[in-house]
C-alpha cells in the first residue's frame, strides 16, 4: 500500500507563500495597530492610524450644541494606510467565503473565472459605496441645489461622514494595486485594471485635496450606480448566458451618467467658480480657484469622459458584430430546412442501365395498338 503524498507548503517568504498568507500577515499588522491603543506610550501614535484627524469645533449662535467639522492634512495618509489594510482583509474574506464557493459550482474557464472574481469584488464595493454616498446626499442640501456646489467656496470644512467616505474611497483604490499581485492577475488584464484604478485614485484624491468634495460626491454616486448595474449584469451573465437584459439598462444609464458628469462639471468650473466672489490661490485657506486649475480640472474630466465613451462604443460594436455573426449560421440553417429535397431513384434500382424492380412488382404492360 503506497504512502499518501502530502502537499508541500511553499518556502517561507517565497512568492507563493506571500500570496497564500498575505491576508493573515495584514490582519496581524492591523491588530498590532489596534493593540497600540491599549498603552499610553503608543496610543497617541496608534490613534492617528485609526481615527479621523483634524477635528475643528465651532459654536454657532443659533445652535445650542457645538458643530464638529473636519479638515484634511498630512496625517490622513496614516488613516488611509490603516483602512487600506482593512480593505485587503475584506477582499480576502469575500474572495474565500463567497466568490470561490460560487466559482466551484459554476465551473468557469480561466478567463471567465478572473472576470467573475473582478466583477464580484467590484459589485460588493459599488453597492456599499452607492448606499453610503446616497445616504450622505440625502442629508445634504447640495444634492437638490446645484448652486451650493460652488457657493461659499472653498469648502475646506467637511462633516465626519464626508471625510470618512473619501478616506475609505482612496484606501480602497490604493489597496487594488497590491491586489494585482496577490490575486495573480493575468498579464494581459493588468494594463486595463491599472488604467481605471489610477483614474479613480487621481480623480478622488483631486476632489479631496482641491476641496471639491461636493461635486465629487455627486459624480461618484451616479457613476457607482452605473458600474454596479454593469458588474451585477456580468455576474448574472456568467451564471446564465441568456440573461443579458441588464446590459441594456446599463448602456442607457451609462450615457446619462456621462451627460450628467459633463453638465455639472461645466456648470461648476465654467460658470460657478469663475464668478465666485473670492478667486485666488491659497494653500493655507484651501482656495484653488484660479483659471489654470479650473481649466486643468475641466480638461481632465472631459478627457476621461471621452475615453470612457470611446471604450463604451467599441464594446457595443464588438457585441453587435458577435450578434450578427451568430445570426448568420442560423439563417443558413433555416434556409436549408425550407428547401424541399429532390427525390431521385436510388442507384440500387438500376442494373446495367436497366431499371430493376423489386420482388412482387412488375412493369405496367402497354396495350398494343391495332393498326
Amino acid at each position: 500500500m503506497g504512502l499518501r503524498k502530502k502537499n508541500k507548503s511553499p518556502p517561507v517568504l517565497s512568492h507563493e507563500f506571500v500570496i497564500q498568507n498575505h491576508a493573515d500577515a495584514v490582519s496581524c499588522l492591523a491588530l498590532g495597530l489596534l493593540l497600540g491603543l491599549m498603552f499610553e506610550v503608543t496610543a497617541r501614535y496608534a490613534i492617528m492610524f485609526i481615527t479621523v484627524q483634524y477635528n475643528v469645533t465651532y459654536i454657532a449662535d443659533d445652535r445650542p450644541e457645538p458643530v464638529h467639522f473636519y479638515e484634511y492634512g498630512p496625517k490622513d495618509m496614516a488613516t488611509i494606510f490603516f483602512y487600506m489594510l482593512i480593505a485587503i482583509i475584506l477582499h480576502a474574506v469575500i474572495q474565500e467565503y463567497i466568490l470561490d464557493k460560487i466559482n466551484r459550482r459554476l465551473h468557469l474557464s480561466k478567463t471567465k473565472h478572473s472576470k467573475f472574481n473582478e466583477s464580484g469584488q467590484l459589485a460588493f464595493f459599488y453597492l456599499f459605496s452607492f448606499v453610503w454616498g446616497a445616504s450622505i446626499l440625502s442629508a445634504e442640501e447640495f444634492a437638490t441645489n446645484p448652486t451650493l456646489l460652488w457657493k461659499d467656496y472653498p469648502h475646506s470644512r467637511m462633516f465626519f461622514q464626508v471625510k470618512f467616505f473619501y478616506i475609505c474611497q482612496i484606501a480602497y483604490w490604493l489597496h487594488a494595486l497590491p491586489e494585482l499581485y496577490f490575486q495573480k492577475i493575468r498579464k494581459e488584464d493588468i494594463p486595463r485594471q491599472l488604467h481605471y484604478v489610477c483614474l479613480y485614485i487621481a480623480h478622488i484624491s483631486g476632489a479631496y485635496i482641491l476641496n471639491l468634495q461636493r461635486l465629487g460626491l455627486i459624480l461618484l454616486v451616479s457613476h457607482y450606480l452605473v458600474e454596479l448595474i454593469f458588474h451585477a449584469s456580468r455576474l448574472f451573465y456568467f451564471s446564465d448566458e441568456n440573461k443579458q437584459k441588464g446590459f441594456t439598462l446599463w448602456a442607457l444609464l451609462f450615457v446619462m451618467a456621462r451627460l450628467l458628469t459633463l453638465t455639472l462639471s461645466v456648470l461648476t468650473f465654467g460658470f460657478g467658480l469663475a464668478r465666485a466672489e473670492n478667486p485666488g490661490f491659497s494653500i493655507a485657506e484651501g482656495n484653488f480657484n484660479i483659471l489654470t486649475i479650473r481649466i486643468g480640472c475641466l480638461a481632465a474630466i472631459c478627457l476621461t469622459q471621452a475615453w470612457m465613451m470611446w471604450k463604451f462604443i467599441n464594446f457595443q460594436l464588438k457585441k453587435w458584430r458577435e450578434h450578427v455573426q451568430n445570426q448568420i449560421p442560423k439563417k443558413k440553417a433555416t434556409n436549408t430546412k425550407s428547401k424541399p429535397a429532390k427525390k431521385e431513384p436510388s442507384r440500387g434500382n438500376f442494373a446495367n442501365g436497366a431499371v430493376k424492380f423489386e420482388e412482387g412488382t412488375s412493369p405496367r404492360k402497354r396495350k398494343s395498338k391495332v393498326l
